[in-house]
């Protein structure tokens, strides 16, 4: 059973699936920047790999050279289906923000604030370890912070952690930035829970 990290049980609701299978597919595509995966459905990167969304069965798939590995993970299943239903017209722009400047600054407290603590605990005085996860990832260096990283969950949501390293003066610091046309694709809760997921896989050493 899976859940968010204020404890909800995450589920998936079907009639996502449903909108999906109704949208145009090759304007969906443009949009995303996903491809066309004939019969099944479509093929979106995360961060490192390649997912194929099986619309048919509604199910997401890992793509190996000879087959294909079914993903039991309600969390990035729910998450892709949100990108591809709200994905806009708009790109990246490198107008990099921090969590207070989104519009929907107000949505990022108290039990939505951005879990910075377990990345911390694990990397605060690991840089090696933490440049090694952000590089499996797919992540591209950055001459930021002691170490920072752009990574690509979406291909058109970039976004940046920006670690400090602790020593005996100070406490290690992260930073989770953004691109400001984040919004135009995701809701404050989505964002929120796009970030759970990247910190996951960080935290699993990519």
């Amino acid at each position: 059973m899976t859940k968010t990290p204020t404890g909800e049980i995450i589920k998936v609701p079907t009639d996502y699936w449903d909108k999906l299978k109704k949208r145009n597919v090759n304007k969906l595509c443009n949009l995303s920047l996903a491809h066309v995966y004939p019969p099944e459905g479509l093929l979106l990167h995360f961060l490192n790999k390649d997912i194929l969304l099986d619309m048919e069965n509604r199910s997401i798939h890992r793509l190996n050279v000879n087959k294909r590995e079914k993903i039991e993970n309600p969390f990035l299943e729910l998450i892709m289906l949100v990108y591809l239903l709200n994905v806009s017209s708009d790109n990246p722009n490198q107008d990099i923000i921090s969590v207070r400047d989104l519009k929907n600054a107000q949505f990022f407290q108290g039990p939505h604030e951005l879990q910075t603590a377990l990345l911390l605990d694990l990397y605060g005085n690991n840089l090696e370890g933490f440049k090694s996860a952000a590089e499996s990832l797919g992540g591209k260096s950055l001459d930021m912070a002691d170490a920072a990283y752009m990574l690509l969950p979406f291909p058109k949501i970039p976004l940046y952690y920006l670690l400090w390293g602790g020593d005996d003066e100070f406490e290690p610091n992260l930073s989770i930035l953004f691109d400001r046309s984040i919004e135009k694709h995701l809701a404050a809760d989505a964002i929120w829970g796009l970030v759970n997921l990247v910190s996951n896989y960080l935290l699993s050493g990519g």
